[in-house]
């Protein structure tokens, strides 16, 4: 079996540290690990797989006989070092959301759009942590009936506000626990016993950056240019594991029996949908692993051709260093 020189960029943050993780999990092939991250964190020695690994500065110099480049990184370093990387000889494989829709990168969710990976220059980028385990539990669906329409609220849990959104959601319940002061720092408003209606600046018509990405993802990944998608992005107390509620609209009708059915046979799905016995997503089941669960499967009461769904993932590892690593593995199959 060959073996790959493998980086990745942003390593110490949450998703980096997962990707870590994942790799070993996943037996990815890999002959040598190169870390990157800021110079505050350049010199530290961590263990991988058994091996200590000293954490580098990114640059062209330290990217040169890499084969791939996970990117792990905020969109303004992927930005800044996706040409680096490429001059190097490494492919990018980019969690960010710096070049997603850009015409010449494809963006890809093995489950869904595989075959797109052959269309890259150099750069991939995977798709935001909501897109990925929404349009992942819809796929097999707009298989049977292309989706002209889709109605989301996601619930999105603290984590996906990076490492320090579980510490302060911890912080905010014992302060009120023991009825001290809260004062939020990494979110706009107190989030223990509370919901945020807004992730992301605006964007479009009062839709935040957040909630474009659902409809402007997915018209990509599924090829719908004509999709249309009006969403509500929430920010939740949970730790980990975002959820969705989705309506869509088919160009025919699709019945429950076909959609439970076809959910049940899609890749990286599983059904889980029995309301009588209480079986339903939920972020505690589907955290730290890589499935995205779909339950609540119902017909949509305002329209024939519509049909309800819920749907529960891992944000850190489905929505983001899964996905990654999943791009990375397609990348050296094909």
């Amino acid at each position: 079996m060959k073996l790959y020189k493998v980086g990745i960029l942003g390593a110490t943050g949450a998703v980096g540290r997962e990707m870590m993780k994942i790799l070993a999990e996943r037996q990815f092939p890999i002959s040598e690990l190169r870390l990157f991250a800021s110079s505050r964190s350049a010199g530290k020695v961590v263990e991988w797989n058994g091996r200590p690994v000293m954490i580098q500065e990114p640059s062209e110099e330290n990217f040169r006989g890499l084969d791939i480049v996970l990117g792990a990184a905020e969109s303004d370093i992927a930005r800044l070092y996706a040409p680096e990387v490429v001059r190097a000889g490494a492919v990018f494989v980019d969690n960010s959301s710096a070049y997603r829709m850009d015409d010449d990168v494809p963006l890809v969710i093995p489950e869904v759009n595989p075959e797109d990976v052959k269309l890259h220059h150099g750069i991939i980028a995977s798709a935001n942590c909501s897109t990925i385990i929404t349009v992942t539990a819809v796929n097999a669906l707009n298989a049977i009936s292309p989706i002209r329409a889709m109605v989301a609220s996601t619930y999105q849990a603290v984590s996906g506000a990076g490492a320090g959104g579980p510490v302060e959601l911890a912080e905010e319940v014992e302060a009120l626990r023991t009825g001290k002061p809260v004062q939020p720092k990494v979110f706009s408003h107190q989030i223990a016993y509370n919901l945020i209606p807004q992730i992301g600046g605006e964007q479009y018509e009062g839709y935040t950056s957040e909630e474009m990405k659902m409809q402007n993802e997915g018209r990509k990944i599924m090829h719908l240019p004509d999709l249309r998608v009006t969403c509500t992005c929430v920010r939740v107390p949970v730790v980990r594991s975002h959820s969705i509620s989705v309506t869509l609209r088919f160009d025919k009708p699709v019945s429950v029996r076909e959609a439970r059915h076809a959910i049940a046979a899609a890749p990286g799905c599983r059904l889980v949908d029995d309301l009588g016995n209480h079986e339903y997503p939920m972020p505690l089941d589907t955290s730290d692993q890589d499935l995205v669960y779909v339950g609540r499967i119902r017909p949509d009461l305002t329209d024939d051709n519509g049909l309800t769904l819920w749907c529960c993932g891992d944000q850190i590892r489905k929505g983001a260093a899964t996905n990654t690593i999943q791009v990375a593995e397609l990348l050296i199959e094909k």
